[in-house]
């Protein structure tokens, strides 16, 4: 019998799974989820349940009522001039690391065979941009002063892409994890021709690695942010995480078919989403979002539900959601 990860990968290797895989989330009777997201420990030391710091000293706080999400503290910018990022932003030294060491811990609970390792760095470009200026300011300098953008944006990626290096060698992750939200729900916050002019590279750069090992590439990226999907086939995308409804979800899955997997389709801003939804209502959005993208493959669940995790309401949700998936999503590809 397959393992979790090996239904996953078969997914991500552009086969039709035996069953639906589901993302980061483990099963009834001790399953083991089918993937979990790794980063190494070194790049989160100061980070904590609250919040805590960054490796470039950004501060970030959380809320139950989002469910622990972190954000930058706000008002707390680290940098307010974009010019002057040279003497703000500084890299951490890793010269006297232990990678073998660290992979070791940190790997030594994870079962290797029955759980795909997505390995993490940090959570993009155009974000640690964003948290270190904000959004206003950081928008701001990128179009006013993108050679300055550039420089920093190159001192993350020689940092980055050395520790992107270093976990392909000692952690042997089964894909790498990037994460970049560079989209509103409307649309992205910057143009095409700019992501591939100042965000993109850096990627291409960060990866040359684990796509020389043919390391398969998952995309965070939330927001309306289809018009970018080209892009990251350059640098080895096979995985999108979230694929929000807001994009034209039907459209892609014809066009790309299992060449990228769609991770998600979850309208999680709908009907679900609010405290008043009923079992019934539930159960029929999670039949409705297998229905819709599973046929023919190329599709993960990854349904979530966000609120106080204390909340009765959001503990209900969760639950309907995972018994909705085992009944139905688990046998979908034997009946359909």
């Amino acid at each position: 019998m397959l393992t979790e990860k090996e239904n996953y990968m078969m997914a991500v290797n552009g086969e039709i799974p035996e069953w639906i895989p589901r993302h980061r989330v483990p099963g009834p009777g001790g399953r083991p989820p089918a993937t979990t997201v790794l980063t190494p420990s070194i790049l989160k030391e100061k980070r904590t349940f609250e919040g805590g710091f960054d490796v470039w000293g950004v501060e970030y706080v959380t809320t139950r009522e989002t469910g622990w999400m972190a954000l930058p503290k706000p008002n707390q910018f680290i940098l307010k001039d974009i010019r002057r990022w040279r003497d703000v932003i500084k890299a951490p030294d890793l010269s006297g690391v232990d990678w073998e060491a660290m992979a070791k811990k940190d790997l030594s609970n994870i079962d290797r065979e029955k759980t795909a390792v997505l390995g993490q760095v940090h959570m993009g470009y155009f974000q640690n941009l964003m948290n270190f200026m904000g959004f206003e300011e950081g928008l701001c300098a990128m179009y006013e002063e993108p050679e300055e953008c550039m420089a920093l944006l190159e001192y993350l990626s020689d940092f980055y892409t050395q520790v992107s290096e270093k976990m392909v060698e000692f952690y042997h992750p089964d894909l790498m994890y990037c994460w970049d939200d560079t989209a509103t729900a409307r649309n992205p916050f910057i143009s095409v021709s700019m992501f591939r002019e100042m965000i993109k590279p850096w990627y291409v750069r960060e990866l040359k690695t684990a796509n020389e090992q043919n390391i398969p590439v998952t995309m965070h990226n939330c927001g309306r942010c289809e018009d970018m999907i080209e892009d990251w086939f350059d640098f080895g995308v096979r995985v999108w995480e979230p694929a929000q409804v807001v994009n034209n979800l039907m459209a892609i899955k014809k066009k790309y078919g299992r060449r990228l997997v769609l991770n998600g389709c979850w309208d999680s801003q709908g009907v679900v989403g609010r405290p008043d939804a009923s079992e019934e209502l539930i159960r029929e959005e999670v039949r409705k979002c297998i229905n819709t993208y599973a046929p023919d493959g190329g599709f993960v669940f990854w349904a979530s539900v966000y609120g106080d995790p204390e909340d009765t309401d959001v503990q209900n949700a969760k639950r309907w959601v995972a018994d909705e998936y085992e009944q139905y999503g688990r046998n979908f590809y034997k009946t359909h």
